[in-house]
């Protein structure tokens, strides 16, 4: 356990309403990371449905991002960082000595609080991760940036422009640049962390009607601090506390019925 936390329980919840039933996408099972000496994720168990959105929600540093890295292994980068437990993607154990980590980053696609499109043009910013997949003849890679492009609801705004730079559009076109490029190597699993932080209303109601429509075909993972916008788009809700899984269920459910007081004073504002 946390130091920290003695009070709280393993984050072993089992989740409340209708995610019982669901598809599962992705799940863990006793995660628990450290960075050097301090532990950020205490024995989380979580099953992910498919083709849903699930929200994270929690303050500031409880985890939810950690959570984020651990999945598709980016915290592989990150200096005396250690993980126990097991991240399980169908029958792929994220952490197995056989699993191939650019696999599995093209299985669960990752996009960024800030756009990150690359110093390139919106054509090569879509069709980079498609050519480190060897894809080089130009109809097929066409046909397949068009694609990513219509699926993330950009092309209409950009089939004209394809040569500019990736810079030149919007921070709305950007973050939507940036989901089209994750889109086009074909991921099961998105994760979106804090992706319309930047963004103003406008651009904000687009992005979380375009998550509706991924939502018919992929596993969304979103990462906010934004209550309302949990409750908005999202159908199931994670609430997390100082590395802890305190709730998890159908989204609905959690924020007019918590179980956990805890939950219901971070989603009533007593703290957070």
């Amino acid at each position: 356990m946390l130091s920290s936390i003695p009070e709280f329980p393993s984050s072993s919840i089992a989740p409340a309403g209708s995610a019982e039933n669901a598809d599962t996408a992705l799940r863990t099972e006793d995660l628990s990371l450290w960075y050097g000496a301090r532990q950020a994720l205490d024995r989380v168990d979580l099953a992910i449905p498919a083709r849903r959105i699930t929200a994270l929600i929690g303050p500031s540093g409880c985890g939810k991002s950690s959570l984020l890295r651990c999945l598709n292994r980016l915290n592989d980068e990150i200096a005396e960082c250690r993980v126990d437990g097991r991240v399980l993607i169908g029958d792929t154990d994220a952490y197995a000595k056989d699993t191939l980590v650019h696999d599995l980053r093209r299985r669960i696609g990752m996009v960024f609080q800030r756009p990150n499109p690359f110093p390139l043009s919106i054509h090569d910013n879509v069709a980079y991760g498609l050519r480190l997949l060897g894809i080089r003849h130009r109809r097929e890679l066409d046909e397949r940036i068009e694609a990513a492009l219509k699926s993330a609801t950009l092309w209409d705004e950009v089939a004209a422009r394809l040569d500019d730079s990736a810079f030149s559009l919007s921070l709305g076109q950007q973050q939507r640049l940036v989901i089209a490029r994750a889109l086009a190597v074909e991921p099961e699993i998105l994760m979106l962390d804090e992706p319309a932080s930047a963004l103003d209303p406008v651009s904000t109601l687009r992005f979380e009607e375009l998550l509706h429509e991924l939502a018919q075909r992929y596993t969304l993972l979103l990462v906010t601090h934004n209550m309302q916008q949990a409750a908005r788009v999202s159908d199931f809700t994670a609430f997390m506390h100082q590395g802890c899984l305190i709730e998890f269920g159908d989204t609905d459910a959690l924020f007019t019925n918590p179980r956990e007081r805890r939950t219901e004073d971070f989603i009533t504002g007593r703290y957070g």
